[in-house]
């Protein structure tokens, strides 16, 4: 099933673009209810192509009046290449609750990473709003999918049969419009932190992680100008007040976790808060309770302004504390 011509642009909010890594530009938009037979035909032609289940997925039955609903009561989140639809999920909300439904990529154009970016869209985008907690059903007979999913941070929490449930908790987001705000943010981080604790920082070459890790140094209490590591790749920061030292990491030249360990960080995890900065995809083998920081700029490129995003993973930040520095 071919997708349908390009369309001119609607009026939808554009949240990201970006070009695909084997061609075609990918332009994700938050949708109403006005997009409702872009978000059917992704979600028709994704549902038909799986092997079939009984009972029949609800999607197969559902109309533009009826994904229009759904659209009006919440909201959408739609994936273009090159102007046609090509993803689609809709996302429910109810109180600190939210979840996703028809997640959807059309058969031409799976494989190449779209389902990824909309949720993680999907996920900034309530982040933003404050909600805190993101679920999704699925079928049982697709354990691939629920594989998926927990890759995605979502824990199983129950069966709806034929549904397993999961959820995750969503990041905090906090705008930093200036450096001083980014760190006064990390100043005031650093009175949720205490030793063993572990911090992944990621985010473009200039994003403000070292500027984030200037305030948590102070708000710590240690020795020294925190400044990025590039070159030295760990730099340690004693306590001035009794607290824990500052462990600061620069993994960007470092392409595996083998790497990372050669730092020896283990011998001080236990005692210092250690923060590694390109750490995505590399320091998380470090602890499973960790803190992931995500900075981001917006899509003017005028705009200083900074969003972070801080996901708690593990029992660690189970207690919902970060919601503080909102």
């Amino acid at each position: 099933m071919s997708a349908p011509p390009a369309r001119p642009a609607s009026a939808a909010a554009v949240v990201a673009e970006a070009g695909l890594p084997d061609g075609g530009q990918l332009r994700i938009l938050r949708v109403d209810d006005s997009r409702a037979a872009d978000v059917l035909h992704v979600v028709h032609a994704a549902f038909a192509a799986r092997p079939p289940v009984e009972p029949p997925a609800a999607a197969l039955s559902d109309t533009v009046q009826s994904i229009a609903g759904k659209l009006a009561g919440g909201f959408g989140v739609l994936g273009e290449v090159d102007g046609r639809p090509a993803a689609a999920l809709i996302v429910a909300q109810d109180g600190d609750l939210a979840t996703i439904t028809r997640v959807a990529a059309h058969p031409d154009y799976q494989h190449r990473g779209i389902a990824n970016a909309l949720v993680a869209c999907a996920m900034d985008l309530l982040a933003a709003h404050g909600t805190r907690l993101l679920a999704v059903g699925v079928r049982t007979e697709f354990p691939a999918l629920g594989r998926w999913w927990r890759r995605h941070g979502f824990e199983p929490v129950g069966q709806r049969p034929p549904l397993e449930l999961l959820r995750r908790t969503l990041p905090v987001m906090v705008e930093a419009p200036t450096a001083d705000a980014m760190r006064d943010l990390g100043d005031r981080l650093a009175g949720l932190l205490r030793a063993g604790d572990v911090i992944i920082a990621t985010g473009d070459l200039g994003a403000g992680k070292t500027t984030l890790t200037q305030g948590i140094g102070t708000g710590l209490g240690v020795a020294g100008r925190v400044i990025s590591p590039t070159f030295v790749l760990s730099r340690v920061h004693p306590s001035i007040t009794g607290g824990p030292a500052l462990v600061h990491v620069d993994a960007y030249r470092l392409g595996s976790f083998d790497e990372l360990e050669d730092l020896d960080l283990e011998a001080s995890l236990a005692d210092s808060v250690t923060l590694v900065e390109w750490g995505g995809g590399i320091a998380e083998g470090l602890a499973d309770d960790r803190l992931e920081i995500d900075i981001r700029r917006g899509l003017d490129p005028t705009d200083e302004t900074r969003q972070v995003f801080l996901a708690g993973i593990g029992p660690r930040w189970a207690d919902g504390r970060l919601e503080e520095l909102r």
